[in-house]
């Protein structure tokens, strides 16, 4: 009953909503698609680079290229024929400048103009630097040109291009840049939304699942795409994690049913006897007699409790942290050496069959009592005479193999589909003493271990078969 509820009134309980959506900057699709674009956009612009440096700068490069080689033949042919040659080949250039592209300028020392069709040498062309990009009058015009000074003997020589029409390719290259980016920011964008969505979408089944779960609903699971892609694994982790934590919910429930079931006739009996030696007892004999019979009903049911802790304990892998390297040897001698005593006192043979070695990493306690469940229900099981086998190897796959069979009535194969269920007891077992908890705590130390357990005929074809137990471990050392 909660505080504040009406006396008797029944808890209502509210369906489970979940945690507000993530804000927009706190969304891992946010993040993913921020991500994208960034990636985006920085291809982008390194893509714009190399084109803008193949074209714009390859442009001016050929430029200051063409005017260097130019600069260069006149100075040869000066060397070759002096002024007048030069003349004649600046002329000559002239001439043949069918784009009026070229710029040509030749002064002797006095500033007298020889030959070219610049009409006057600029005054930035008196700086220390020789290639230079100012702005003229080419015939007439207002021209930006790109020009190479040259000084020689008695003459000054300018010769440069007409950039006006690289300049315009440029501002019109440059615009078609600018335009590229802007589509390209929009189309990261719109991607980084796309991408934002999908994952949205492809979460949003998870999303679903896990609120149903928490609601209560163990039922639900994760659809699958069928795409076999990481939501996909993911999904089928959760299946899987689902699966298991709904056995253990059913586990759960079997064993409170098993409890109440298997526990009220030795809580009965105990209560019983105690009532009995209370009432009817005549002496302080009598009295105490029924007192240590309680007792005794009231050990097994602690029993029952501790074995029902140590199957939770192993089950839910709370055990590891005792995991320490071992000798699986060492540990079955002491245990055959007790069992080997108890199956003489029955008339039995143990026969034990392991390596003086067997070393692998895990819990020795919980290894311990899985073996001694085991010879114990071999010892009860087989009749006097019989023979019991205690065998360890390691396989080649490095997987530990312990196998503990008998020569007693063996299962069914309906008995051994449950077997290892708890608080089950085949029916041929009823009349002995124990619970039904020895196979699950088995199972449980497998599971602990990676490993699996297998019921097999001890004696195949044969009448009684017996039965060999066999436990698979991992071989981690």
């Amino acid at each position: 009953m909660t505080a504040g509820s009406p006396l008797g009134a029944p808890n209502r309980i509210l369906p489970y909503r979940g945690a507000a959506p993530p804000r927009l900057t706190q969304s891992a699709g946010f993040r993913f698609a921020a991500f994208f674009t960034l990636m985006f956009l920085v291809a982008a612009v390194v893509l714009v680079s190399v084109m803008w440096w193949a074209t714009a700068g390859a442009l001016d490069r050929q430029l200051v290229a063409a005017i260097r080689a130019d600069t260069v033949a006149l100075t040869e042919r000066w060397r070759e024929g002096g002024q007048l040659a030069l003349q004649d080949a600046i002329q000559e250039r002239i001439a043949l400048d069918i784009s009026n592209e070229a710029i040509y300028l030749l002064l002797s020392d006095h500033g007298e103009r020889l030959a070219g069709n610049l009409e006057t040498w600029p005054a930035e062309a008196n700086s220390d630097e020789s290639f230079l990009r100012i702005r003229i009058m080419h015939d007439g015009i207002p021209t930006d040109a790109r020009l190479l000074r040259r000084d020689l003997p008695g003459l000054r020589l300018l010769v440069g291009r007409d950039e006006s029409e690289r300049l315009q390719l440029r501002l019109t290259l440059t615009e078609g840049v600018a335009w590229s980016l802007g589509a390209s920011l929009i189309v990261a964008l719109l991607g980084a939304s796309l991408i934002r969505r999908a994952l949205d979408r492809r979460l949003e089944p998870t999303f679903v699942t896990a609120l149903g779960i928490a609601g209560g609903d163990l039922s639900r699971r994760v659809p699958l795409s069928g795409q076999g892609d990481e939501f996909d694994r993911l999904g089928e982790s959760m299946n899987t994690m689902l699966d298991r934590i709904e056995s253990l919910m059913q586990g759960v429930k079997g064993v409170s049913d098993a409890i109440a079931h298997d526990l009220r006739t030795p809580i009965a009996r105990a209560r019983s006897k105690l009532e009995e030696g209370l009432i009817n007892a005549q002496g302080q004999d009598e009295l105490r007699a029924a007192m240590e019979q309680g007792i005794q009903d009231l050990d097994g049911i602690s029993r029952i409790f501790q074995a029902l802790l140590r199957i939770t304990e192993a089950e839910a892998g709370a055990r590891r942290a005792a995991f320490a390297p071992l000798d699986l040897s060492e540990m079955l001698l002491d245990v055959s050496d007790f069992y080997g005593a108890a199956a003489e006192a029955r008339e039995q043979r143990l026969e034990t069959d392991f390596p003086a070695s067997l070393p692998m990493v895990g819990d020795r306690d919980l290894l311990m009592q899985a073996m001694a469940n085991l010879l114990d229900n071999a010892v009860k099981f087989t009749p006097p005479g019989g023979v019991l086998r205690l065998t360890a190897r390691r396989l080649e796959d490095g997987v530990v193999e312990l196998a503990v069979s008998d020569s007693g009535p063996g299962l069914s194969a309906q008995d051994r589909a449950r077997a290892g269920v708890r608080f089950f007891r085949a029916e041929p077992s009823r009349h002995m003493p124990g619970y039904g908890l020895g196979l699950s705590l088995v199972r449980a130390v497998a599971q602990l271990h990676g490993g699996t357990v297998l019921l097999e005929d001890a004696i195949p074809g044969a009448s009684p078969p017996g039965l060999c137990v066999r436990l698979l471990l991992s071989g981690s050392t």
